[in-house]
């Protein structure tokens, strides 16, 4: 369970605490929120949304980020957005974590979740010009996105590593899924109006309003798809018998919190209904044998729960049994599940579709068992509207395909106009060949898939203070996959205090005592000459 939250000591932005200490109804509202807080993390910021509009307060203010019961003040310029929907296939557990970021950063980010959100809306049937008006209208909603970024990447930003567009792109994509299923033809309204639905409005609206009264939480839970609600209502302390259904507890055993087990119920109500011993038990029976660890089951459950509902003999094993004959190491099914728990989910049309494929390029039998292993995430991308196109365009660059589908099959994931082009023409308006660029991809297929903002543009800009050559960076593309603040600064900085020349290679290449070890010798050589 979340740990209380003690409201009564909070520095609140938006009204001093003797105010809200002196204020009854202030007082309730924190009462309400701590309750929601505790048992129903799904409706909290939907509420504190609510509460806000009931204070009729205007405001610039800092948010206080609630995450596993810590809170933390997060300077916000924009404004103060709440969102009700979870991601979708991510494996989130629904809570929300905002960093602070450099603005610069900040900016970037919001331009890549633009340009996610705008291929996004064009996929639903946008024209570009329609497109272009929803975005403009779509502020909040790339503010929460940003957010989004920072809580399923925090690790990535305490380390200081760069997030690739890819990356980017597969934290976004599923929660703009999950809008998509929740709202369907009104998604654009939703974009634009977010956080404030329309068609939740209109269910708010029936809810009668007594001066100083808070809106109750059976309303809210009331605003559910009637299907859903049925169906979150088997995991609630409030069922008929007063108990959670067998499989539930055996969730809970497992280590799946109750809020994730709802978010899965959320997204695939039918989990609801399946029984411990005839679906569920069997299937989490099943990837233990595998070998997958007790503790990566919630996860895989979490992003994939209709699993449990396919059947062993028939689907599963027969499926596995396919993929094997592929060339997929069954020695790594742990792995490969967990990579990727869909997997085992798709057709054996799609599965040999996207087989069919890979062998086309020119990969080895050998190397396709061991990419189907390695990214088995390769299968989700549509050979007609990915694939094939990505394929297509590395070729004009004459690059060799089927190298870097073995390299870097994630590349085949970004969008040819919004990822691939803009990064050739980087390179193209730096006065870099085309073979130079077919060389850099080769030597380092991930190239695409980093930002231009966040990356691309600020790494190659401190390489133009340094005393290397343009040709460099052709023998060593991989400089672009270092930090820039936590890496390149600082090493290039000692060989300029010491006066020691390394290739770019040596300089970021070399573990940290192998770095300064030859510095030391180089130091050394210059000395004794």
């Amino acid at each position: 369970m979340q740990a209380a939250v003690d409201f009564r000591s909070l520095r609140l932005p938006f009204f001093s605490r003797t105010t809200f200490l002196q204020s009854s109804v202030y007082w309730s509202l924190s009462k309400i929120l701590i309750f929601i807080f505790e048992f129903d993390l799904n409706n909290f910021t939907f509420v504190c949304g609510l509460c806000l509009k009931f204070m009729n307060t205007s405001f610039e203010c800092q948010l206080a980020e609630i995450m596993k019961g810590e809170l933390t003040k997060l300077p916000l310029p924009q404004k103060v957005f709440f969102a009700r929907a979870k991601f979708a296939e991510s494996g989130i557990d629904g809570s929300f974590s905002l960093r602070l970021v450099p603005p610069t950063l900040l900016a970037a980010e919001k331009e890549e979740a633009k340009a996610v959100l705008t291929l996004f809306l064009k996929k639903q049937g946008l024209n570009n010009a329609a497109a272009a008006r929803t975005i403009n209208k779509s502020d909040s909603l790339v503010d929460h996105l940003v957010s989004r970024l920072h809580s399923v990447h925090k690790s990535r930003y305490l380390v200081g590593r760069e997030l690739t567009t890819l990356e980017i792109r597969d934290a976004l994509i599923p929660y703009l899924e999950t809008l998509l299923e929740e709202y369907g033809a009104i998604l654009v309204d939703v974009v634009e109006n977010f956080p404030n639905p329309p068609a939740k409005e209109k269910t708010e609206e029936n809810v009668p309003e007594v001066e100083n009264s808070i809106v109750p939480v059976s309303a809210i839970i009331a605003t559910l798809d009637p299907k859903k609600q049925k169906a979150l209502s088997r995991v609630s302390d409030t069922s008929p018998n007063g108990k959670l259904p067998p499989h539930i507890i055996y969730l809970i055993e497992l280590g799946m919190e109750i809020k994730a087990i709802r978010e899965v119920i959320r997204k695939f109500p039918a989990f609801a209904y399946y029984s411990l011993e005839g679906k569920i038990k069997p299937i989490v029976e099943f990837l233990l044998d595998l070998g997958v660890p007790k503790e990566d089951i919630p996860t895989i459950l979490t992003k994939r729960p209709q699993l449990c509902g396919i059947s062993l003999t028939e689907n599963l094993i027969p499926t596995m049994a396919f993929l094997e004959d592929l060339g997929v190491d069954k020695k790594q099914w742990a792995k490969v599940i967990y990579r990727f728990p869909p997997l085992l989910t798709y057709s054996r049309q799609k599965l040999k579709s996207t087989v069919g494929f890979l062998y086309e390029t020119g990969l080895s039998e050998e190397n396709v068992g061991k990419l189907l292993t390695r990214y088995p995430n390769i299968i989700s991308y549509s050979v007609e509207d990915n694939l094939r196109p990505t394929a297509e365009y590395f070729r004009s660059l004459e690059v060799d395909v089927a190298h870097l589908l073995h390299r870097s099959p994630q590349t085949f994931g970004l969008s040819i106009e919004a990822n691939l082009k803009p990064v050739t023409n980087f390179f193209l308006e730096r006065g870099y060949s085309l073979g130079d660029v077919a060389t850099m991809v080769s030597r380092y297929g991930a190239l695409y898939t980093f930002s231009l903002l966040e990356n691309l543009i600020p790494k190659w800009d401190f390489f133009l203070t340094m005393v290397y050559p343009k040709s460099e960076l052709v023998k060593f593309p991989q400089y672009f996959g270092y930090s820039l603040e936590d890496r390149i600064k600082p090493r290039y900085e000692i060989l300029r205090r010491c006066e020691v020349k390394f290739i770019l290679n040596q300089m970021l290449s070399l573990s940290e005592h192998d770095f300064h070890k030859l510095v030391k010798n180089r130091m050394q050589k210059m000395i004794s000459e």
